[in-house]
């Protein structure tokens, strides 16, 4: 249970560390990276619902066998972004610099799966 409580942890002050920018670089990403971002909805909400899942991660950390039903939503978020950004890349439509976010959150989302296994108790066992 530790391994899961250090990846959880680990996950979510990497988070925030990387999505609390989003906030005040609007501006800057369409000026860095045209054309500018037009839809600040989506952009936002994205940069929201991320930071929600940092929460939950801090949350999960804390009893990581209490909520291991939570850890499987944080499977899917870490593979469908890292997936998404692959595709994005294969399709030619990022940079190859953007695939370093797309590492990281593939080598979490194993970590993830990791923890899920090793979080098992002797009741959830076959």
């Amino acid at each position: 249970m530790k391994f899961a409580k250090i990846v959880f942890w680990v996950a979510g002050v990497w988070g925030v560390l990387v999505i609390a920018p989003l906030f005040f670089i609007f501006d800057l990403i369409g000026r860095q990276d045209p054309p500018p971002l037009t839809h600040p909805g989506f952009y936002y909400g994205f940069a929201s619902t991320a930071m929600a899942w940092q929460v939950a991660f801090f949350v999960i950390a804390r009893d990581p066998l209490r909520f291991r039903s939570f850890i499987v939503p944080s499977i899917i978020e870490k593979f469908g972004y890292g997936t998404t950004l692959i595709v994005l890349f294969i399709e030619r439509r990022i940079r190859p610099g953007d695939l370093a976010f797309a590492s990281a959150d593939l080598l979490l989302g194993f970590l993830f799966l990791a923890a899920y296994y090793k979080t098992r108790s002797p009741a959830t066992e076959p």
